[in-house]
């Protein structure tokens, strides 16, 4: 894969979603709740007004409805704004 974001974009891999078992039902992939944190794999060169503080492999939190969902090569990513990321964990 080779994909550079732009400006003050990063690329993030969403951490799987936990399966969960409700008295022996298995929930179903859509009712699942979508992971709010995953890894950042590239980072844009940041823009004259916000300089990039994330870098690739960071393990980040974001919002609920962050980021456009993108699919490359059968794998879900995300890209958004450095400032839709909630927090670095680490």
């Amino acid at each position: 894969m080779n994909i550079k974001p732009l400006g003050d974009r990063v690329l993030v891999k969403p951490a799987p979603a936990e399966e969960k078992t409700v008295g022996g039902i298995i929930i179903p992939d859509t009712a699942k709740e979508k992971p709010l944190q995953g890894s950042v794999l590239a980072v844009g060169g940041g823009t004259k007004d916000e300089e990039m503080v994330l870098k690739a492999g960071d393990t980040v939190l974001y919002g609920k409805y962050a980021g456009t969902e993108v699919e490359l090569e059968g794998e879900k990513y995300l890209i958004m704004r450095q400032s839709d990321v909630l927090a670095v964990l680490g």
